[in-house]
């Protein structure tokens, strides 16, 4: 993997995307929250030039927007009422800016476990939890996994009958439904076998047994230490913002952003700064690298 934040040690990855996405799904201010889908977007978008990621975001645009709209068609509360639908229900001003609010995390969401999933990749969480929770670790491991280990053997399956003439888009409806059905019968027992046999493999080896050692690939050398110092100083100076009402807004009744004042200004600029750290050490890595390349 090319990514230089990748080849960090999984501590370091594991804490920046613990404070992301956890910022993302817990912070309501627009300020805030356009950061974190910004920052999160320049990442996930280096990922997938460098080869990292591989999924497409272009879908995730419209369902925020989606999300958006539903809203206001839900959501009737606000003092700021701006026409009314036949039925009778008000449109407010507050229900769309909280829709507008709320697609906007979905899409920061997203977008940060994108890159989790591109990163903290399932051997760098067995390392990191397999010695304090042996099976959780495990299970959320094999869990975080199955997604793309699913849509890899649901496409193999595909390709497979539609040279037999089996898939679902062979032949009229009636059989593209048995198609489309045999395909996902197949699906969910080389998904059963799948983890029954992973589940054996795994107890033979004395998995999560008292005193059992195991290998690990990962040192956290002195770039680590000094990442982890980075932005454990950033994410303290951020949470201090929080704590003291930086990120304060309320949507309802009325909408009202409280003033960030001076330390608000600070809390910001931490913020960013620790969203923006793999990016700044992918390029910096980048740079010293074509320095290096210049001087051949």
């Amino acid at each position: 993997m090319n990514d230089a934040f990748s080849r960090c040690h999984p501590a370091v990855n594991f804490f920046f995307f613990a404070g992301s996405i956890g910022c993302a799904m817990f912070l309501t201010h627009p300020v805030f929250l356009g950061i974190s889908l910004l920052a999160g977007a320049i990442y996930h978008g280096y990922l997938r030039k460098k080869g990292a990621s591989k999924g497409g975001i272009l879908w995730l645009f419209p369902t925020a927007l989606l999300v958006a709209l539903i809203n206001p068609l839900f959501s009737h509360q606000g003092a700021t009422i701006l026409t009314y639908f036949k039925n009778g229900n008000p449109l407010t001003l507050e229900s769309i800016v909280y829709g507008g609010i709320m697609g906007t995390l979905f899409a920061s969401v997203i977008l940060w476990f994108g890159c989790y999933n591109a990163v903290m990749t399932s051997d760098k969480f067995l390392a990191l939890f397999g010695r304090v929770i042996p099976k959780l670790s495990l299970v959320l491991s094999m869990a975080l996994r199955f997604v793309p280990k699913f849509r890899a053997q649901l496409n193999r399956i595909t390709e497979g009958q539609r040279c037999i003439g089996r898939d679902q888009k062979s032949g009229n409806l009636l059989q593209r439904a048995k198609n489309g059905l045999h395909i996902l019968s197949i699906l969910i027992t080389w998904a059963l076998e799948s983890g029954i046999e992973t589940a054996d493999s795994m107890r033979s080896r004395g998995y999560g047994l008292k005193g059992r050692s195991s290998f690990q690939l990962y040192r956290l050398d002195t770039r680590d230490r000094v990442l982890l110092g980075i932005m454990g100083g950033l994410a303290a100076v951020a949470a201090a913002g929080f704590f003291l009402g930086a990120g304060k807004v309320r949507y309802y009744p009325s909408f009202v952003v409280k003033d960030v004042g001076a330390f608000g200004i600070v809390t910001i600029f931490a913020y960013a700064a620790f969203l923006l750290v793999p990016l700044g050490l992918d390029l910096w890595e980048d740079l010293q690298w074509r320095r290096i390349q210049s001087k051949i």
